[in-house]
């Protein structure tokens, strides 16, 4: 445990995370300044009234001052106050960084372009489901610190590349680096290697290392050693047996696909780095199998929202970067036509990987948002341009067929029109029920 008595603590950011911060530092006895650049941040009327807190922009001199600054993950090291504060020797540090000095119970920490948020909630699913006292969070659900308030037998994190590139302490039981595709690059100027150098750092001082078979770039950076365990469709050491439908261990079938209320190769990929990782901590295989059994999924992956006359509405609103549509995409059957709904806020990406899924003759194109324009530019034969999601879907509507499926996988994030991709979401489930 570290001891932050007599420290100057500065807190970059608010919202729930920065609360957390706010809340640990006070049971250590020490009381931080809070700083964000938002005017009206989220949980401002939850500040205990004796934390200063500046809004509206960064406050250079506290910054300065500090002995110790905790920021958001939302904002890059880069940043020029933060940069010249860290010139001056002030440490920066993340959440996740604080937990891992003060976290008692093994760890398991999840990584990745996409499925994170799945395979983090069924491990924690299948912990519980063993007995264990399990808290699970980071980027998903509950902040890192907050879990500290509580006795538990085993920590689960989602964590993000940002969460990462603050973190030192990090010593997971298990951990893995589920696929790498482009994500972020307007914060990562070097490219995709920057942004997997960020990536792989969950695997220092990691006991095992769970890595993709079917993605190199997955792989720790010293390349294979005896820390890791593979997944990967037809290889590895958990595998999805394509030909007979089957998750494999060591090559014994373990569950049939048709057992589970996951579908699509990605669920099925998922489902074994979840296996992989309960086996490395102990967690018994029945629990772990029961769960897969019974794990219907998370809202807005690939979640099936509506279905009417033959045609079926998928919410895929977690799509958030091209990888994420590419695993929608990859092996996915359509009997009829896919209406496929894409748009947002690219983030720099290059969303020419999409070509080689929307090449079929049964692939309709629906195109809206910031890089709406760019989207439709990879089919412009067979895409429809409009401002938004609601005119795309309100476009397809009168065109859908029985064995048709409406897919909203958008390969870009939601900022640009709504206030997240949940709320993207839900409005594709509103509209679909309308519409169908």
């Amino acid at each position: 445990m570290a001891d932050y008595q007599g420290k100057k603590v500065v807190i970059v950011g608010l919202g729930i995370t920065g609360l957390s911060c706010v809340d640990f530092f006070i049971r250590q006895g020490v009381t931080p300044k809070v700083i964000d650049t938002r005017k009206q941040p989220g949980g401002l009327d939850k500040l205990p009234a004796d934390v200063e807190y500046h809004t509206g922009g960064f406050h250079q001199t506290w910054l300065n001052d500090a002995d110790l600054i905790v920021s958001s993950p939302g904002i890059a090291l880069s940043t020029p106050e933060l940069a010249e504060a860290a010139n001056l020797g002030v440490e920066i540090v993340g959440d996740i960084e604080l937990f891992c000095r003060e976290a008692k119970a093994p760890i398991v920490a999840i990584t990745g372009s996409n499925g994170k948020s799945t395979v983090t909630t069924l491990v924690g699913e299948m912990a519980s489901a063993d007995g264990i006292r399990v808290g699970v969070g980071g980027n998903i659900g509950v902040p890192a610190l907050t879990l500290l308030t509580k006795p538990h037998d085993l920590y689960v994190l989602e964590l993000s590349s940002f969460q990462l590139e603050t973190t030192y302490s990090l010593k997971a039981a298990a951990a893995t680096v589920l696929n790498i595709s482009e994500d972020h690059m307007n914060r990562y100027p070097l490219g995709l290697e920057q942004y997997r150098e960020a990536k792989l750092h969950i695997y220092k001082n990691a006991k095992v290392c769970v890595y993709n078979e079917d993605d190199a770039l997955t792989l720790p950076l010293a390349g294979k050693d005896a820390r890791c365990v593979s997944f990967g469709v037809g290889k590895g050491d958990y595998q999805l047996d394509n030909t007979n439908r089957v998750l494999k261990v060591h090559d014994e079938k373990l569950l049939s696909t048709a057992q589970m209320y996951l579908s699509g190769q990605h669920n099925y990929m998922n489902a074994l780095a979840a296996l992989a990782l309960a086996d490395a901590v102990g967690i018994s295989r029945q629990a772990a199998t029961e769960v897969l059994k019974t794990y219907h999924g998370l809202a807005h992956r690939f979640q099936l929202v509506y279905s009417h006359q033959g045609v079926r509405w998928i919410n895929d609103s977690k799509a958030t970067n091209v990888g994420s549509t590419e695993a929608a995409l990859k092996g996915l059957e359509v009997d009829g036509t896919l209406h496929l709904l894409l748009g947002g806020d690219g983030k720099s990406a290059d969303f020419t990987a999409l070509l080689p899924y929307i090449s079929g003759n049964n692939v309709r194109l629906y195109c809206f948002g910031q890089d709406g324009q760019a989207l439709a530019n990879l089919r412009p034969d067979v895409s429809l341009l409009t401002v938004t999601m609601e005119e795309a879907m309100r476009a397809l509507a009168p065109k859908v067929k029985s064995s048709d499926m409406v897919l909203l996988s958008p390969a870009c994030a939601s900022l640009d029109q709504f206030r997240s991709f949940e709320q993207r979401g839900d409005e594709f489930a509103r509209l679909a029920r309308e519409l169908g």
